[in-house]
């Protein structure tokens, strides 16, 4: 197969939807199955041995595996995520893959297909080099990233990789530090009365803002405190409340939602302790991903900031941190802005694209 080109590539990937299925996915037919199908050809089309893994019913990762001149390699893996988030509220069509004004657009054209079109196209023009490359290369595409990060959890459980790029928009710096989230749910109950008579029930809508007030004024200040030199506080946010079915009906069921972003350091079920003792009788459900941390002076991160990738943090978290924590190194990287992710009119840039197709080829070159 000759080299591909980033921008056709990109329109190709966007134009086959991928959105994750959970919440309000905005399609008739969620989920990555058509796109893993796609690269399974493409990778396969490259000289990889690919196979299709199902982690969810219909819902794969594409493992291509590279040929290598000589067993017993490190192993390299470049991952970016097959899914998209909800196209709901899109103002550009989410799936035309259209090129103008210098930009691709479509949903995915930043999170996270721009980045996996520039990795692709990297390894399409170094072709059969990348056998005598020092590390056996692999590429994945992991579902499920967008909630849960269902793909990365299931490949990091059956294989091993000595270093891992997972594909994200970081304007090519090298994020080997980020946080990490824990996603709570609160469930408060009551007794529902006539609104007439409110005495006689319990409204669970002031139970919840009640739980939520001291974990504003108690809990916020007390995780806080905790301070990361790149990536800064643990923070909290109240995401969602919903309560009661009738303005005339005292409502007997509120629940809300917490997003919780922890540092490095931070003890997840310390801070559920927390949480419980700010909201007696509440029920709390929760589920969370680790923070990333990976020494920066790792032989493959100085390599790359010598290329100009330069070490940083974040504040999000992505698949990385589920390889890391499976003692694998493990970095985010690609082209574009996390700013664009998720967006209403989400693109890329054309010229972020083909800087980003360079970057990846001169760094699987300098494996050699």
């Amino acid at each position: 197969m000759k080299a591909l080109s980033p921008v056709p590539l990109l329109g190709e990937l966007i134009r086959i939807p991928s959105v994750n299925p959970e919440g309000d996915p905005g399609v008739p037919e969620p989920g990555e199955a058509a796109l893993a199908l796609y690269l399974e050809k493409l990778l396969t089309g490259l000289g990889a041995e690919v196979s299709l893994r199902e982690v969810l019913p219909g819902r794969p990762n594409v493992v291509a595996r590279f040929p290598s001149d000589r067993p017993g390699k490190p192993r390299l893996l470049l991952a970016p995520h097959t899914d998209t988030v909800s196209v709901v509220g899109m103002s550009i069509e989410p799936f035309g893959g259209e090129m103008r004004d210098g930009k691709v657009w479509g949903r995915g054209a930043s999170d996270t297909k721009g980045p996996m079109a520039s990795m692709l196209c990297a390894l399409s023009r170094l072709g059969k080099e990348l056998a005598g490359l020092s590390h056996e290369i692999w590429f994945a595409g992991l579902m499920g990233e967008e909630s849960g990060q269902y793909g990365a959890k299931a490949l990091a459980s059956s294989e091993h990789f000595d270093f891992v790029i997972a594909g994200e928009p970081t304007d090519l710096k090298t994020v080997h530090a980020h946080k990490g989230s824990l996603w709570v749910t609160l469930t408060s109950h009551g007794k529902a009365v006539h609104a007439s008579a409110p005495e006689r029930g319990e409204n669970a809508i002031y139970s919840m803002t009640s739980a939520i007030g001291r974990i504003r004024d108690e809990v916020i200040p007390e995780i806080s405190r905790n301070e990361h030199p790149l990536l800064g506080r643990t923070t909290l946010s109240v995401g969602t409340i919903r309560g009661g079915s009738k303005t005339n009906i005292v409502p007997d069921h509120c629940e809300a939602t917490i997003d919780i972003r922890v540092i490095p350091g931070d003890d997840p079920e310390q801070i559920i302790t927390l949480i419980r003792k700010a909201a007696p009788g509440l029920d709390v459900e929760y589920q969370g991903s680790t923070p990333l941390y990976t020494d920066p002076d790792h032989p493959l991160i100085c390599k790359l900031s010598a290329l100009g990738a330069t070490p940083t943090g974040a504040p999000w978290f992505c698949d990385a941190a589920v390889f890391a924590a499976k003692a694998m190194p493990s970095i985010a990287l690609g082209p574009g802005s996390i700013a664009q992710a998720h967006t209403a009119d989400e693109f890329i840039t054309v010229s972020d694209l083909e800087v980003g197709a360079d970057f990846f080829e001169t760094f699987l070159r300098s494996l050699a």
